[in-house]
Protein backbone atom coordinates (compact mmCIF):
# COMPACT_ATOMS: atom_id res chain seq x y z
CA UNK A 1 0.00 0.00 0.00
CA UNK A 2 1.44 3.35 -0.96
CA UNK A 3 1.79 6.28 1.37
CA UNK A 4 0.69 9.84 0.58
CA UNK A 5 3.56 12.29 0.98
CA UNK A 6 3.16 16.06 0.62
CA UNK A 7 6.26 18.25 0.56
CA UNK A 8 6.29 22.03 0.95
CA UNK A 9 9.42 23.72 -0.44
CA UNK A 10 9.84 27.34 0.64
CA UNK A 11 13.60 27.63 1.10
CA UNK A 12 15.96 28.67 -1.62
CA UNK A 13 18.98 27.02 -0.03
CA UNK A 14 20.79 24.28 -1.94
CA UNK A 15 20.75 21.84 0.98
CA UNK A 16 17.01 22.10 1.64
CA UNK A 17 16.05 21.91 -2.03
CA UNK A 18 18.39 18.94 -2.47
CA UNK A 19 16.96 17.07 0.53
CA UNK A 20 13.37 17.72 -0.58
CA UNK A 21 14.23 16.44 -4.06
CA UNK A 22 15.90 13.31 -2.69
CA UNK A 23 12.90 12.54 -0.47
CA UNK A 24 10.48 13.15 -3.36
CA UNK A 25 12.38 11.02 -5.85
CA UNK A 26 12.95 8.08 -3.51
CA UNK A 27 9.34 8.12 -2.28
CA UNK A 28 7.95 8.37 -5.82
CA UNK A 29 10.24 5.60 -7.07
CA UNK A 30 9.03 3.47 -4.14
CA UNK A 31 5.43 3.84 -5.27
CA UNK A 32 4.31 6.51 -2.82
CA UNK A 33 1.95 9.25 -3.96
CA UNK A 34 4.05 12.43 -3.86
CA UNK A 35 2.98 16.04 -4.23
CA UNK A 36 5.51 18.87 -3.96
CA UNK A 37 4.34 22.48 -3.45
CA UNK A 38 6.89 25.16 -4.41
CA UNK A 39 6.52 28.62 -2.91
CA UNK A 40 8.49 31.58 -1.58
CA UNK A 41 12.24 31.35 -2.27
CA UNK A 42 12.04 27.86 -3.79
CA UNK A 43 9.88 28.78 -6.78
CA UNK A 44 12.27 31.12 -8.67
CA UNK A 45 14.52 28.14 -9.50
CA UNK A 46 11.68 26.76 -11.63
CA UNK A 47 11.03 29.95 -13.60
CA UNK A 48 12.32 29.74 -17.18
CA UNK A 49 15.41 31.85 -17.67
CA UNK A 50 16.40 31.81 -13.99
CA UNK A 51 20.06 30.88 -14.07
CA UNK A 52 21.33 31.60 -10.56
CA UNK A 53 22.35 28.59 -8.53
CA UNK A 54 20.84 27.99 -5.11
CA UNK A 55 23.24 29.26 -2.44
CA UNK A 56 24.86 26.77 -0.09
CA UNK A 57 24.26 27.19 3.63
CA UNK A 58 27.28 25.21 4.71
CA UNK A 59 30.13 22.89 3.86
CA UNK A 60 28.01 20.03 2.49
CA UNK A 61 26.05 22.37 0.26
CA UNK A 62 29.29 23.63 -1.23
CA UNK A 63 30.42 20.05 -1.88
CA UNK A 64 27.19 19.05 -3.64
CA UNK A 65 28.21 20.62 -6.93
CA UNK A 66 30.44 17.68 -7.77
CA UNK A 67 29.03 14.21 -8.37
CA UNK A 68 25.57 14.81 -6.89
CA UNK A 69 22.53 14.96 -9.19
CA UNK A 70 21.10 18.51 -9.01
CA UNK A 71 17.79 19.02 -7.24
CA UNK A 72 15.95 20.01 -10.42
CA UNK A 73 16.99 16.73 -12.05
CA UNK A 74 15.79 14.74 -9.02
CA UNK A 75 12.42 16.53 -8.97
CA UNK A 76 12.05 15.83 -12.70
CA UNK A 77 12.85 12.16 -12.14
CA UNK A 78 10.25 11.99 -9.36
CA UNK A 79 7.64 13.32 -11.78
CA UNK A 80 8.70 11.19 -14.75
CA UNK A 81 9.45 7.89 -13.05
CA UNK A 82 7.15 8.00 -10.06
CA UNK A 83 4.39 10.26 -11.30
CA UNK A 84 4.95 12.85 -8.55
CA UNK A 85 2.96 16.07 -8.84
CA UNK A 86 5.10 19.23 -8.76
CA UNK A 87 2.91 22.26 -8.10
CA UNK A 88 3.83 25.94 -8.07
CA UNK A 89 2.14 28.20 -5.50
CA UNK A 90 -0.34 30.46 -7.29
CA UNK A 91 0.42 33.39 -4.97
CA UNK A 92 4.18 33.13 -5.61
CA UNK A 93 3.56 32.85 -9.36
CA UNK A 94 1.55 36.10 -9.18
CA UNK A 95 4.18 37.86 -7.04
CA UNK A 96 6.93 36.89 -9.48
CA UNK A 97 4.72 38.01 -12.38
CA UNK A 98 5.31 34.73 -14.21
CA UNK A 99 3.39 34.65 -17.46
CA UNK A 100 1.77 31.55 -18.92
CA UNK A 101 4.48 29.19 -20.14
CA UNK A 102 7.07 30.89 -17.94
CA UNK A 103 7.55 27.95 -15.58
CA UNK A 104 9.59 24.80 -16.01
CA UNK A 105 7.39 22.37 -17.99
CA UNK A 106 7.78 19.67 -15.33
CA UNK A 107 5.57 21.76 -13.01
CA UNK A 108 1.83 21.31 -12.93
CA UNK A 109 -0.74 24.10 -12.81
CA UNK A 110 -0.45 26.88 -10.22
CA UNK A 111 -2.22 25.78 -7.07
CA UNK A 112 -3.41 27.69 -4.02
CA UNK A 113 -2.24 26.80 -0.53
CA UNK A 114 -5.80 26.08 0.59
CA UNK A 115 -6.23 23.49 -2.17
CA UNK A 116 -2.83 21.94 -1.47
CA UNK A 117 -3.54 21.60 2.27
CA UNK A 118 -7.01 20.22 1.61
CA UNK A 119 -5.55 17.58 -0.71
CA UNK A 120 -2.81 16.82 1.86
CA UNK A 121 -5.30 15.99 4.61
CA UNK A 122 -4.60 12.54 6.02
CA UNK A 123 -1.16 12.28 4.42
CA UNK A 124 2.33 12.96 5.71
CA UNK A 125 3.46 16.60 5.38
CA UNK A 126 7.13 17.67 5.25
CA UNK A 127 8.46 21.22 4.95
CA UNK A 128 11.83 22.28 3.57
Amino acid sequence: MSQRLHIVCVSGSREKLQMAAMVASVAAASGDQVTVFFSMNALPYFVRGHSAEAPAEGELGALMGKGVPPFKQLFSQAAELGDAKLLPCSMAVDLLKVEEGGLDPVLGPPTGLTRFLSDAEGGQLLTF
